[in-house]
């Protein structure tokens, strides 16, 4: 399972992130974002969600 990343941690290494649930679950229409270097992972739709890697 890949590592599960709070919303708002920089320094990640860039590429396409995708939204899930708080244990690492799919959630119905989840965020797909592309960071670059040095950005920052956005908020999340809910609370308590977590990023992964792609």
């Amino acid at each position: 399972m890949s590592e599960l990343i709070k919303p708002g941690t920089d320094n990640k290494t860039p590429g396409k992130y995708t939204e899930v649930g708080p244990q690492g679950g799919k959630i119905n229409k989840p965020r797909v974002v592309n960071i670059g270097t040095g950005d920052r992972l956005p908020p999340t739709q809910k609370p308590g969600h977590k990023w992964v890697k792609k």
